[in-house]
């Protein structure tokens, strides 16, 4: 007889099998990974060397908080097949924190524990704010998400910024940057959107679903052969190399920080709440309150973990969940073997410097693609909202849509409220968060619980497959 659903989630296939599958996991999520301490680091104005540090301890901390999702200790972890990594969620907010000096690095690292202390904290209890976070909210976030993060998009396939900061006779000074839309540039971006594009129409299943990275492979080659990467920083950087905590120095904790970046960790935790009731049907597991608080718990856990070795808040990958249902492989063993695999990576200094040394009009052209299928997710996910009948939606989605623009378009729109509050101000998507939130409880009310999980659930099964 066939094995039942619950039993393929137990399901330990053999080594030959386990390691191609485990692999194809990690594919599947790597440029999605390695883009936020990118983004990030870049932003920060980071070295190299700090940046491919960067990179290594956030591929440590996804083996980490994988391991801790699908096979943590007793009472965490909701031991499904799930790949975690770094939620572009709080990107738009950590940007913000990095551009104010007092807070910096350490106070970001400062907020992301914080807020996986707040996540373990209040895992039991988010469930019941599901009906705060109706498709119409979510879909909203989501779509903020993916357009405030074409604007990294955009400039990396320009070639980084408009401008550059160079310290001239002991002075900071703001440059044009010569490189920035430069016609080599152009083209290898244009070039890796193109393989990206033709992979997704010709290619199938497996080669389909890493088109990205195949994408930013094939512009890495053309760069180098151009003579626009440089291996000396490879070449340099050592074979092993432990990822030790707090690399970067004791983290500094801020109010503000800390309070925008719990709000994160409650969209974060709405997120994986939706993506957990997919797997569930996907897997054929059931999963009742026990386990989803369990999951959660794992989220906290992860984005403290996160915090502690000099990295970002953690979920579950969408893409992940998607091709578990592409593949139908239910075991929750492959996605261990793939933590395994990012533990690995992440002790492997050489493979970070390479990723730091693709330049950034290759990531650029990549970035076009990940960034606007974050967008679309959420387009997908506002496209099951009832906007016939209920034209109370439509505003719903146009105001928070719009707050969330206002940091992209005027930056110094709020500089004359009070400079404490700018981490938050400054980031749309927090924005767009808090005013879709209100907005839907004051048209439409809450709805129960169980509307809640149902709607969760065909939200996450709208987006499983980006």
């Amino acid at each position: 007889m066939p094995a039942n659903p619950v039993d393929a989630v137990e399901a330990r296939p053999p080594l030959g099998k386990l390691i191609p599958l485990a692999l194809q996991h990690v594919l599947v999520m790597y440029a999605g990974a390695v883009a936020v301490p990118l983004i990030i680091g870049r932003a920060l104005g980071l070295s190299p060397g700090d940046i491919a540090f960067l990179i290594s301890a956030d591929l440590f901390a996804c083996g980490l908080a994988t391991l801790v999702q699908c096979a943590g200790p007793p009472g965490i972890g909701i031991r499904l097949p799930v790949m975690m990594g770094v939620t572009f969620a709080a990107v738009g907010p950590m940007l913000a924190m990095a551009a104010t000096p007092e807070v910096g690095l350490l106070g970001i690292y400062g907020s992301v524990i914080a807020a996986g202390v707040f996540g373990l904290v209040v895992a039991p209890s988010i469930s019941r704010l599901l009906p705060l976070f109706p498709p119409v909210v979510t879909g909203t976030i989501i779509l903020v998400i993916g357009i405030s993060l074409m604007r990294v998009g955009i400039n990396w396939a320009g070639g980084g910024l408009p401008t550059v900061t160079r310290m001239v006779d002991g002075v900071p000074g703001t440059f044009p940057n010569p490189a920035y839309g430069g016609l080599p540039g152009l083209g290898i971006a244009l070039f890796v959107l193109l393989v990206i594009l033709a992979l997704i129409k010709w290619g199938t299943g497996f080669i389909a679903n890493v088109a990205v990275l195949l994408g930013i492979v094939a512009g890495s080659v053309l760069a180098l052969f151009l003579g626009l990467m440089h291996l000396d920083r490879v070449a340099a950087a050592p074979w092993f190399a432990p990822v030790l905590p707090f690399h970067f120095g004791w983290p500094s904790f801020h109010l503000v920080p800390i309070a925008t970046m719990c709000v994160v960790m409650v969209v974060v935790m709405i997120e994986s709440l939706g993506m957990f009731l997919a797997l569930a049907e996907i897997t054929g597991r059931p999963v009742d309150g026990a386990a989803l608080a369990r999951g959660l718990r794992a989220d906290g856990l992860g984005t403290l973990l996160g915090g502690v070795f000099n990295t970002f808040p953690y979920t579950s990958f969408s893409q992940n969940v998607g091709l578990v249902g592409v593949t139908g492989v239910r075991s929750r063993f492959v996605t261990v073997a793939g933590g395994v695999i990012m533990l690995i990576l992440g002790l492997l200094p050489k493979m970070a410097a390479l990723v730091e040394a693709v330049p950034q009009v290759v990531l650029g052209g990549a970035g076009l693609v990940m960034f606007g299928m974050v967008a679309a997710t959420g387009a997908r996910i506002l496209a099951t909202v009832d906007f016939r009948t209920n034209q109370k939606n439509m505003f719903v989605v146009a105001v928070a849509v719009g707050f969330g623009m206002i940091p992209l378009v005027a930056p110094a729109f709020f500089r004359n409220l009070p400079h404490a509050l700018h981490p938050l101000l400054e980031s749309g998507i927090l924005l767009a968060a808090l005013v879709a939130v209100l907005l839907n409880a004051v048209f439409n009310g809450l709805g129960s619980a169980e509307q809640a999980r149902s709607e969760a659930t065909a939200a996450a099964a709208a987006a499983e497959h980006v």
